[in-house]
C-alpha cells in the first residue's frame, strides 16, 4: 500500500502544502500535484536535465530528488523565474528568458525550462562567465535541435548587457562574413571538460 505524507514546499515564493506519495519525486509533485508543468519529464534518470529546477538557487535534478528533500528550501521553477524577476525589481520577462528569445536559442521548447533555470544560477553566481564556464555550466541539460550555438549566444548576452559592454555579433553574422560565406562549427555544450555532470542530484 502507497504511504501518503503530507509535505510543506516552498515553490516559486509561496507556501504551498501538498499531500504525495512518500516515495514521489520532486518532479512528480510539481507536474501531478501542484500543475507547473514546464519542469520535463524526459530520461526520468538525471541524463537530460530538462527537469531542472533550483533549490536555492543552486540547479538540481527533480527527476532523481526526493520531494521531501526539498522541504524547507526555496525551489524556483520556470513559471516563477519572471514572477521572482519582477518581485525583485525588474520589468518584464527574466533577463535570461528575454535573451533566448532574441537570440532564437530554441526550437521545439522541451530542454527550455531546464536551459534557462541552469543558466539564471550560473549568472548569479558569476557576473561575466566566459563561453568555456557558460558551456560547464550547461554541460547537464541536452538540446537535440539547436546546436547549442544561440544558447551559448544568449547567455553571453545577458553578461555583456548587464556589464553595458556591446554584444559579440551573432555566428550567423561571423560566417556571413568570413571569406566564401563558410560556416564554423558549432558550440557543443555536451563537449565540454566534464559534460554530462553538472548537475547536483539533490
Amino acid at each position: 500500500m502507497c504511504r501518503m505524507r503530507t509535505l510543506v514546499l516552498s515553490v516559486n515564493g509561496d507556501r504551498l502544502e501538498v499531500a504525495a506519495p512518500d516515495h514521489w519525486t520532486l518532479l512528480e509533485v510539481l507536474r501531478y500535484r501542484l500543475g507547473l508543468t514546464g519542469s520535463k519529464q524526459g530520461c526520468d534518470k538525471g541524463d537530460c536535465g530538462a527537469c531542472t529546477v533550483l533549490l536555492d538557487g543552486a540547479p538540481v535534478l527533480s527527476c532523481i530528488t526526493v520531494a521531501a528533500l526539498a522541504e524547507g528550501r526555496r525551489i524556483t521553477t520556470i513559471e516563477g523565474l519572471m514572477p521572482l524577476h519582477v518581485a525583485a525589481g525588474g520589468r518584464g520577462a527574466d533577463p535570461v528568458q528575454d535573451a533566448f528569445d532574441r537570440c532564437g536559442a530554441l526550437q521545439c521548447g522541451f530542454c527550455q525550462s531546464g536551459m534557462m533555470l541552469s543558466a539564471r544560477a550560473l549568472l548569479d553566481r558569476s557576473r561575466d562567465p566566459s563561453r568555456d564556464e557558460i558551456a560547464r555550466a550547461l554541460s547537464g541539460n541536452l538540446c537535440r535541435c539547436t546546436g547549442y550555438t544561440q544558447i551559448l549566444e544568449a547567455v553571453e548576452l545577458v553578461a555583456a548587457e548587464r556589464a553595458g559592454r556591446a554584444p559579440a555579433p551573432p555566428h550567423w553574422q561571423a560566417c556571413r562574413a568570413a571569406p566564401g560565406g563558410a560556416p564554423g562549427a558549432a558550440g557543443s555544450i555536451g563537449s565540454a571538460p566534464g559534460g554530462g555532470g553538472g548537475k547536483g542530484k539533490g
